[in-house]
């Protein structure tokens, strides 16, 4: 498979995580831009398909920490972040705002606990290729999952982000 329809194929997954690394379209755009000229320019790009996976989503790591390094943005962000996508309304008042909290909440938590998520929960990597990714091992990428997981479970269940009350109709009146 050529090298430039193997990098397509990732592209969603890839921008996805970008933007939960960032907050911001443009710039999830742009990391995810960057991330295919590095791995179209690279010589050593590793032929197995997990290794490779993963090394795509490091090159988006990396270049968005690059990015924080150049730019010296603090973490906070992702307080400026476009929350509402067309794509992502759905009919129902309850998932759009459940969608919205569980957003709005992942937000709020450290780069290191949105990463960890957004690589396996939101991008689908296993452990082993987030390790791989994050450069630490399989057992810390277990632990930090579970801590960040239960951060944002904890969030969300205390988020003032909530359905408003259908009021019932009383018996009687038409």
């Amino acid at each position: 498979m050529k090298t430039r329809s193997k990098i397509e194929s990732y592209l969603p997954r890839l921008y996805g995580y970008a933007f939960s690394l960032c907050g911001n379209h443009h710039q999830a755009e742009d990391l995810v831009q960057e991330c295919a000229v590095k791995a179209l320019a690279a010589n050593n790009v590793p032929v197995d398909k997990p290794a490779y996976r993963a090394w795509l989503f490091r090159i988006v790591r990396n270049a968005f920490l690059d990015h924080l390094r150049r730019e010296k943005v603090a973490a906070s962000a992702m307080k400026d972040a476009e929350f509402i996508n067309d794509r992502e309304f759905w009919p129902g008042d309850e998932r759009f705002i459940t969608v919205l909290t569980v957003k709005f909440e992942l937000a709020k938590l450290p780069l290191s606990h949105r990463e960890i998520i957004a690589l396996i929960d939101i991008s689908g990597l296993s452990y082993e290729e987030a390790a791989e990714t994050l450069g630490i091992p399989k057992g810390t990428v277990m632990s930090r999952i579970s801590r960040a997981r239960r951060f944002l479970l904890e969030a969300v269940n205390t988020s003032s982000v909530h359905e408003l009350p259908v009021k019932k109709k009383k018996k009687g009146l038409k």
